[in-house]
């Protein structure tokens, strides 16, 4: 009886310990220039082949790109910038402007941790993770939006700004959405809104789903294009795959094609041109 008494707290610590995960290892950052973090596990998984796009070859969208790459460059340097939301019609570009900017960053130590929505709630063990890191890292959340009462809105709200554990200075969080505020958004709730001495103020439901975007400092907004631009974008993606790209049947087939997907964006230009010169 006494060997067993003896015996049992000893087993107890055995157990502890097999219960309590192991501090994921951070990867080389010497080597690695980008990382997915993992829900499940808990850990950053490198990226060993990481997409890379030219700010050059990102067209019609000048201004996005002069605020993005100024922030992130004063990001880069060390000096005050802030978190980013990109924002607005689909295939124009967000995405691959982050992953842009990453490119032309990285040499100067700059890495990308993607990150999706079901590793929010998890963002403080990341944050935790990237502290004591010799490097700069953007926090990348692509097509991020959120249904009623998700957790991961509560977390990514806290992280951005409010909570104790939130990032350190060598971290920021790039966002891309279809959607301006990244929830739904009803009729009836702009009924809550009301007039007080002139002033409008909205509603709790508005003042809820309107506080998580507010958290982003820079506001970055993507618009649908028009023809002559769609065109000119179809354009430069053919002759950079090698393929000829003169008016007539290449501006007939590229519009049939976007008449085909129901849009005009920099994504279908692209998917054309991929089409029309692998045939060609």
């Amino acid at each position: 009886m006494t060997d067993l008494a003896t015996l049992l707290p000893r087993i107890e610590r055995l157990l502890d310990r097999l219960d309590t995960p192991a501090a994921a290892a951070a990867p080389d950052w010497e080597a690695v220039r980008a990382a997915r973090w993992s829900a499940h596990t808990a850990e950053l998984k490198p990226i060993l082949h990481p997409q890379r796009v030219a700010l050059d070859d990102l067209l019609a969208i000048d201004d996005q790109k002069a605020r993005v790459d100024a922030n992130t460059r004063q990001f880069v340097e060390g000096r005050p910038a802030n978190n980013v939301l990109l924002t607005g019609a689909r295939g124009c570009g967000k995405s691959s402007l982050v992953k842009a900017v990453h490119a032309r960053y990285a040499p100067q130590g700059l890495r990308l941790i993607e990150v999706d929505k079901a590793g929010l709630p998890q963002l403080p063990d990341l944050f935790d993770l990237l502290a004591d890191a010799d490097r700069r890292f953007i926090v990348f959340i692509d097509d991020l939006s959120f249904t009623e009462h998700e957790p991961g809105y509560a977390s990514l709200k806290a992280a951005l700004d409010g909570s104790l554990a939130g990032p350190s200075d060598n971290v920021l969080i790039y966002a891309t959405s279809n959607r301006r505020h990244l929830m739904p958004e009803y009729m009836n709730e702009n009924l809550e809104t009301h007039y007080l001495g002139g002033e409008v103020h909205p509603g709790e439901a508005v003042e809820e789903k309107v506080s998580l975007s507010d958290r982003f400092g820079l506001w970055v907004s993507f618009h649908a294009m028009d023809q002559p631009t769609y065109l000119g974008i179809a354009r430069h993606w053919a002759q950079a795959l090698g393929a000829p790209a003169d008016a007539g049947r290449f501006e007939r087939e590229a519009l049939q094609w976007a008449m085909a997907r129901g849009a005009r964006n920099g994504r279908v230009a692209w998917q054309f041109a991929r089409d029309w010169a692998g045939k060609l």
